[in-house]
């Protein structure tokens, strides 16, 4: 008789982690807190300030999830990861959410037992370059020695592009994105490719921002979002709800300040969202005011843009592709019924 052990050492090791955590808002609630991982500083989206509190959009958003899991948005630890290591973190469990400036694609979606819960900012890889270059288009970019950030998908996305076409280059790739900063802005490359927003951020560190320039043109689709491990749908939509409840708040002109003035508000979709009418949160395995608290703590989903990345910020990126559907954006709330 064939042995039965080959079959179970193959089976795959992440599989085998979903199975260690099967229920994680269970975990979360018996440990306490949140443990989230984001990346290793990239502004707007997660970075330590001065007093090495972590600031961002991707930081905000494990805030939420904290509000809405544990009715606090402080309790959360963040995890600093690379781009090599950040599934590997997802998968072992050593994170409960991955909120780290990553692209949802077929791949990574379908092999890497990590599931994407929706779309917390929609972008697409860009270039940076030395104003001095005075580049007029990326057709000039023919045999350019370019700057990247190893495991991420501008390796992929600058082979397809230079390959269709017909473009030769010089690929310098770094596993840490101060590496790629470094090295850019020494001169080793030509210009830095990246998401977009994230060559936002890179040039105010640059030791003359002024003396860089982001060209305009896009190779491709980028949609970052929250990762999750495969396998825990409960947990999933929990995520999933948290960002929803942030657009829905924008969509109903809710904000952290002005939320709790709602309570006598007649509207019935308000009405839900707060808790105050039916139990959205029941079938989540939340309190019935797990919404409110998500947007009262931490904000809707235009206060945690514009807080983080809008044209009071360093960054100054307009809303753009992340403006609601109904102002020519993509951000969209699934109905909360």
């Amino acid at each position: 008789m064939k042995s039965f052990w080959p079959s179970i050492c193959g089976l795959s090791v992440l599989m085998y982690s979903s199975w260690l955590h099967a229920d994680t808002l269970d975990e979360v609630r018996k440990r306490g807190f949140l443990k989230c991982g984001v990346s290793q500083g990239l502004a707007g989206f997660s970075s330590p300030d001065k007093a090495g509190q972590w600031r961002g959009i991707d930081v905000d958003f494990c805030r939420g999830v904290a509000a809405a899991t544990l009715g606090d948005a402080n309790k959360v630890k963040y995890t600093s990861l690379s781009a090599k290591e950040r599934f590997t973190a997802l998968q072992s469990g050593e994170i409960d959410l991955l909120s780290r400036n990553t692209s949802w694609t077929i791949v990574r979606d379908s092999s890497l037992a990590v599931d994407f819960p929706g779309v917390l900012y929609y972008d697409g890889q860009g270039f940076m370059a030395p104003k001095k270059l005075n580049l007029k288009g990326l057709k000039e970019l023919n045999g350019a020695t370019v700057c990247v950030n190893l495991g991420t998908t501008t390796e992929l996305n600058l082979a397809d592009y230079f390959r269709s076409q017909k473009m030769t280059y010089k690929l310098v790739a770094f596993e840490k994105n101060d590496e790629v900063v470094a090295a850019y802005d020494a001169g080793r490359c030509d210009v830095m490719s990246s998401d977009q927003s994230g060559l936002y951020a890179d040039r105010t560190r640059m030791k003359k921002p002024e003396d860089h320039v982001i060209l305009p043109e896009i190779i491709s689709k980028e949609p970052l979002g929250p990762g999750v491990r495969h396998g825990d749908n409960r947990w999933a939509d929990i995520v999933r709800w948290t960002l929803y409840a942030m657009i829905e708040a924008e969509e109903l002109k809710l904000t952290a300040a002005t939320i709790e003035q709602q309570k006598a508000n007649t509207n019935p979709a308000v009405r839900r969202l707060m808790g105050l009418e039916g139990d959205i949160g029941k079938n989540l395995g939340l309190k019935p005011d797990w919404a409110l608290q998500v947007i009262k703590q931490v904000g809707s989903y235009q206060e945690i843009f514009e807080r983080n990345l809008g044209k009071d910020t360093p960054l100054k990126i307009a809303r753009g592709q992340n403006a609601l559907w109904r102002d020519g954006g993509l951000q969209y709330s699934m109905p909360f019924r």
